[in-house]
């Protein structure tokens, strides 16, 4: 075939259409310049539920292997369980997966050892550049003399009690939780992680199948969670928990069926986790809610303030030595796991905080949900620098306004805030804001859509 790596590498993995703009052949390459580029002589490789998943694994591990590097397969597995693998085992490793994508998307997610990321500026722009270089050559440099080796490991019951000795769950109290794993990865992973937890688990779609047949994996968007927002309440539930394709995210919802925002989850992981730490800095990207920086300080710790994107909090992590992050996409990451995100964890830590009192759990997330915000709300645009010129233009001469373009365009007044950011690969303007009540985050919300589509 013949393709066009433009469209395939993204800004932190590979990600495409298949076969229509990728295939196995083309994994083959991939796997041989990964090798390559990290000069890896053993590596790791996973793979979720989508049908292509497990060809072009296969072929990622023959092009490794015929670079002469010894290869361990994991098969299926989160993309949280492949980091494990990568921390544990110290390789670096490759996901499989278009995570919440549609069905006939699939994608690589590559890290070094100990799940450090790959992204552009770390490493995929050179894997890129090398796969390109041969296929216009028609073939790659010269195979191994001695081809690497290609073994099996199951890593699946070692990655839930790694997870289970980072949370005491010894005196939770019993707990109904409905979990939606959309067909996923957490059907593969929930039952072996909740295993012997004082749990009634009521198992929603657990059935790997990566058609996704109920609904699309991707708990961000409201109308995937309608199912679970039911059952929650048809079961008199005390909570719900829905994961995405891979399972590296968790969305929760409360007894009410009423969703938890992620930052809600965020400050209430980082209170926790300041605890067990005493202390130290806490991560968060910038479309996070306000409360999450109150919660870290009133906790004793410092919030660091970053752009959006894994590649960006990682390094962050690393570079602060923070003991967590977290993201309002529903990302969670922690110190103790090799600094990658795991959304198992963030589940784990909401189970041991809600079991670890009586109330109900919208009444523990109070503490940490305390203004009004809009969500991500997407705007096709002709011209995104235009359009964030205009609403910089439209604010910057106001009183009391504070701009900043760490990450987009972010403007904070004393009681609201909004950030506009661009899409790397869209045409898209990303809208984010918050106040103190409905009211005012509705009125800036507007006012800023105007710009934007005007």
């Amino acid at each position: 075939m013949t393709a066009d790596l433009s469209q395939l590498v993204k800004a932190y993995d590979v990600r495409g259409v298949v076969p229509d703009q990728w295939d196995e052949p083309l994994a083959e390459l991939f796997g041989a310049a990964f090798v390559q580029v990290t000069g890896a002589d053993a590596i790791v490789i996973g793979h979720d539920m989508r049908p292509s998943s497990p060809g072009l694994s296969r072929a990622f591990a023959r092009g490794a292997a015929a670079r002469g590097v010894d290869v361990t397969e994991i098969g299926l597995c989160s993309t949280d369980q492949l980091y494990y693998a990568s921390g544990a085992l110290d390789l670096p490793g490759a996901m499989f997966t278009a995570s919440h994508n549609p069905a006939q998307y699939n994608g690589i997610k590559m890290c070094r050892a100990g799940a450090t990321p790959v992204g552009q500026d770390t490493g995929l722009s050179e894997i890129r550049e090398l796969v390109e270089s041969w296929l216009d050559s028609g073939a790659p440099e010269a195979s191994a003399a001695t081809p690497g080796t290609i073994t099996r490991r199951d890593t699946l019951d070692d990655y839930a009690a790694y997870l289970r000795g980072l949370v005491d769950l010894t005196s939770i109290r019993p707990l109904k939780v409905v979990v939606d794993a959309g067909n996923g990865m957490g059907g593969h992973t929930v039952p072996t992680v909740f295993a012997g937890l004082p749990l009634d688990l009521v198992p929603m779609y657990f059935e790997l199948d990566g058609t996704f047949p109920n609904h699309e994996a991707n708990p961000l968007d409201p109308a995937n969670i309608v199912d679970l927002q039911k059952r929650v309440r048809e079961e008199g539930a005390d909570l719900g928990i829905a994961f995405d394709g891979d399972a590296d995210r968790c969305f929760v919802v409360d007894e009410h069926g009423d969703p938890v925002s992620p930052s809600a989850i965020t400050a209430l992981v980082a209170s926790r986790e300041l605890a067990k730490h005493g202390g130290g800095p806490v991560i968060h990207n910038l479309i996070t809610s306000w409360s999450v920086p109150e919660v870290v300080r009133e906790k004793g710790g410092t919030p660091v303030r970053t752009r959006v994107g894994h590649s960006f909090i990682k390094a962050e992590m690393a570079r602060t030595g923070a003991i967590f992050g977290g993201e309002h996409s529903a990302h969670y990451y922690f110190r103790d796991f090799w600094n990658a995100d795991t959304g198992m964890l963030a589940a784990l830590h909401v189970l041991a905080a809600l079991g670890g009192q009586d109330g109900p759990l919208s009444g523990l997330v109070a503490e940490y949900d305390r203004y009004v915000g809009s969500g991500e709300i997407n705007s096709t645009v002709d011209d995104q620098a235009a359009r964030l010129a205009a609403i910089k233009a439209a604010y910057e001469s106001r009183a009391g306004v504070g701009i900043d373009e760490l990450d987009g365009l972010t403007v904070t007044v004393d009681d609201w805030w909004f950030n506009v950011r661009p899409s790397n690969t869209e045409p898209l303007l990303r809208l984010n804001a918050e106040a103190r009540d409905e009211a005012t985050m509705s009125k800036i919300r507007d006012e800023v859509l105007d710009i934007i589509r005007g």
